[in-house]
């Protein structure tokens, strides 16, 4: 495979990792288990399976050349071994205790940035395997293809053909410097104007935010996760009653639980003001697109000092509704645009910087991730819980991701394991809250 150049997010992501903030993102599926020797045989086919995938092949180099100095390639590894990658562990009892310890350990840089790690239960009725990714080799969507590589094949409905995906970003060839240079200086200037326009409306979007310390950490290492199971009917209930979208729910929720956590911990939830990164994707489905990272993200106020559910919803839909109306290129949200118009060697220099400042634009990171709705499989054991789990920023002790899937809303959290070792009673704060809402909606 032809190396490509890193798109300039991905290479923000490569480059503001840090031992202690490890930037991987990660799913702990739970599967049926038909025999006790069902995780092992889930190891080995794993591990067949993923020689056969060109994605999980790819290393990260790093880029000293003219045109992308400072840059970085993704790369096939010549030498790749998919058991240095599948990983089969001892029964555990906890997948998520054994998953947030995993979760901890950084990728290993030299090789192709992904792992997969397969827990069997204690039980023998089941076992778990936690998927890791490097954001840098690939966002949720493509982290969800990467995966579905080495389960089990499904028969899907034939879809209209897709457009032809477009060059890869290759590196230039210095003889093609002097023909290049007019359209350099032009996008350059163009790069210029656009990161001042995308920088003035980040600085006034955030004049307009309190900060809040509530959900801020020295910085751990640890890694707790924990997970909640909603049923997509009672989330429909609410907002057929409520208004607004599946999505303002499940935020409202993230407000209602930390509403309740913080009360629960002494901590207080007047006058605090959490600000929750909204991630959303610029990638168009169907379409054309660059490969790499592509996002964008709404920045709002979680409305934890509302003691009335429906009032935290209610608020929830106007400043998510605030922000469609604004875009994704404006608002403070819109950080991730910044990344576009920075160059190679800027990255490098600045990533440990801007994974520091990442604490004073947002609070906590609430994010979506996108699931087939069909039902998937590995080595004919049925799928049957999927957390998604976020990385944290520098700084921060919580992020919560959501996906859907078959019927239910799996809740993915995870926090810094010394700043919060009370993750559960948060896990708990939000099965209360759903319950909250639905007793609201009745009345």
């Amino acid at each position: 495979m032809t190396p490509d150049l890193l798109a300039p997010l991905d290479l923000a992501f490569w480059n503001i990792e840090s031992d202690r903030h490890p930037m991987h993102l990660g799913a702990l599926g739970v599967f049926a288990a038909h025999s006790p020797t069902a995780g092992a045989h889930a190891a080995d086919l794993l591990a067949a399976r993923a020689a056969a995938v060109p994605g999980l092949r790819l290393r990260i180099r790093d880029v000293w050349q003219p045109f992308a100095f400072g840059g970085a390639t993704r790369e096939t590894d010549p030498d790749f071994d998919p058991l240095n990658h599948v990983r089969l562990h001892a029964p555990a009892g906890d997948f998520h205790a054994a998953a947030g310890r995993l979760m901890e350990r950084p990728l290993e840089r030299g090789r192709p940035p992904w792992e997969a790690h397969v827990l069997p239960g204690e039980d023998g009725v089941s076992f778990a395997v936690l998927f890791k990714f490097h954001h840098a080799l690939a966002d949720g969507l493509r982290a969800l293809r990467l995966a579905a590589g080495v389960l089990d094949p499904v028969d899907l409905p034939e879809r209209a053909p897709r457009p032809v995906d477009p060059p890869r970003r290759a590196l230039p060839d210095v003889r093609e410097l002097p023909g290049m240079l007019p359209g350099l200086v032009k996008g350059a200037l163009f790069d210029m104007g656009r990161a001042l326009d995308i920088g003035a409306s980040l600085a006034l979007s955030t004049l307009r935010m309190r900060p809040t310390t509530a959900l801020a950490s020295p910085p751990s290492g640890t890694r707790r996760t924990a997970g909640v199971v909603l049923d997509i009917d009672d989330v429909h209930r609410v907002r057929k009653t409520a208004g607004g979208t599946v999505n303002d729910v499940l935020i409202a929720v993230v407000a209602g639980a930390l509403r309740r956590w913080l009360d629960e911990r002494g901590d207080g939830s007047t006058g605090v003001a959490p600000r929750a990164l909204i991630p959303v994707s610029r990638r168009r489905p169907r379409t054309a697109q660059p490969p790499g990272n592509r996002l964008s993200g709404y920045l709002i106020r979680l409305p934890v000092d509302e003691p009335d559910p429906l009032g935290r919803l209610a608020a929830v839909r106007t400043a998510m509704v605030r922000n469609k109306d604004a875009g994704p290129d404006r608002g403070a949200g819109a950080v991730a645009l910044l990344a576009d118009h920075v160059p190679a060697l800027g990255h490098r220099l600045g990533g440990p910087l801007v994974g520091q400042a990442a604490r004073l634009w947002f609070d906590i990171l609430v994010t979506s991730v996108p699931l087939p709705g069909i039902g998937l499989r590995l080595g004919g054991h049925e799928l049957t819980e999927v957390y998604p789990l976020a990385p944290l920023a520098p700084g921060q002790s919580l992020a919560v991701a959501i996906s859907t899937y078959r019927g239910r809303v799996h809740y993915g959290l995870v926090a810094d394991a010394a700043a919060v070792p009370d993750l559960d009673r948060f896990a708990h704060a939000v099965s209360a809250e759903v319950e909250a809402l639905l007793a609201a909606c009745v009345c």
